[in-house]
């Protein structure tokens, strides 16, 4: 049953504004209008063929930077909905969420960082501001998306304030937002929850591709409390049905079992902290959506198994190296004759160097691995 409780804790269906004016729609709202501005955007496209953990070229059936970002929208919207908070900006943020992420994941991500290190640095959460505010190119009158205010501020500090904005100047430009946007206060309940969703999405959905790859065994995960228990309460399916299903109606289970969590741990946080409204929201001095340390510790364990058992496995360590590896021969052989590839836009706030690595950060897997076996 939704809760009309604290509604009034909602991000208003009246938006602040866009930086660049626009008529308002007689048809949708900001935040749908923003939402569908994500779906139609080719970064968006661009998710099916990124690394979520395994290399796009592995498989068929294994999770992408796509599939994730939808699911973070699906348990993002039934939190938002329960809450009564604003559900069009809860999933739009959702969606945008892993924009501005490389090809070969946070593999990619590290080999940008070190090739911009003396230009600012490459961080995905940037590059996903940079993709919506200036890269995306769809409109006469302005570059980027031109989302609302409301949305940049949710992508901004989905993971809480920005109390360094060195690297946001760097990589942006100095006073990029106008003072539109405020750094240091809390970020909106509905950015909490795409934050959080995220979380709940890639742990769970994580056990299941990593037991489709036969990287560990559905024994193995008796090692964590929670999953112990629920391994258990399914013992006697596992003789009749095949692993992989009984996996499958286990992660829906964590799924369920977080997602219930944080509703009750966010509801004993806002009535703890007194918060009446957005205001209260913003000047909240910690996470309100959040896991209760019970929670967190399970949260902790998985992440330690997925860790061990997936992400430093020998053949998902090996791809995610040579990926790595691509990412930087590309750089530097482009950087050598950047006008070969890419057309220099002073506009976008870039010299050459942060021109190449927008143009890195944007490809494929596929991409990335076909023009490095042109070009090396």
């Amino acid at each position: 049953m939704q809760s009309n409780t604290i509604s009034n804790l909602s991000i208003s269906i009246k938006s602040k504004g866009r930086f660049y004016f626009e008529n308002k729609s007689k048809l949708r709202s900001p935040y749908q209008r923003d939402r569908d501005r994500i779906l139609h955007s080719t970064a968006f496209r661009r998710l099916k063929h990124k690394t979520q953990v395994f290399v796009n070229t592995t498989g068929d059936h294994y999770r992408t930077r796509i599939t994730h970002s939808l699911e973070v929208s699906q348990i993002a919207r039934t939190l938002a909905k329960y809450f009564n908070l604003n559900e069009d900006l809860t999933e739009t943020l959702s969606l945008a969420h892993d924009l501005g992420h490389t090809p070969f994941g946070h593999a990619g991500e590290e080999a940008l960082n070190e090739c911009m290190k003396r230009n600012g640095g490459f961080d995905h959460n940037i590059q996903t501001v940079r993709i919506v505010t200036l890269l995306e190119n769809r409109y006469y009158n302005f570059k980027g998306l031109n989302l609302s205010i409301e949305t940049l501020d949710g992508l901004v500090k989905h993971n809480g304030p920005v109390k360094n904005k060195i690297k946001y100047n760097k990589i942006l430009g100095k006073n990029f937002f106008k003072q539109k946007i405020n750094f240091n206060n809390s970020p909106s309940l509905e950015a909490q929850i795409a934050s959080i969703s995220d979380d709940i999405a890639y742990n769970s959905h994580d056990l299941e591709d990593g037991l489709k790859a036969n990287l560990f065994k559905l024994n193995d995960i008796k090692r964590i409390p929670i999953l112990n228990v629920l391994l258990k309460k399914h013992i006697n399916k596992i003789k009749k049905y095949p692993h992989d299903i009984v996996l499958r109606q286990i992660v829906r289970e964590i799924i369920d079992e977080m997602v219930r969590d944080v509703i009750f741990n966010t509801q004993k946080n806002i009535k703890k902290n007194r918060i009446k409204s957005v205001k209260d929201i913003y000047k909240s001095k910690y996470p309100l959506v959040c896991f209760s340390n019970k929670m967190k510790k399970f949260d902790t364990n998985i992440k330690k198994f997925l860790k061990k058992n997936m992400y430093y496995n020998k053949n998902v360590i090996h791809k995610t190296n040579l990926g790595k590896k691509i990412v930087k021969k590309l750089f530097f052989i482009i950087k050598k004759n950047p006008k070969k590839y890419i057309k220099f836009d002073k506009s976008n706030n870039a010299d050459i160097e942060r021109s190449i690595c927008d143009f890195i950060a944007g490809m494929t897997d596929r991409y990335a691995i076909n023009l490095y076996n042109k070009i090396k």
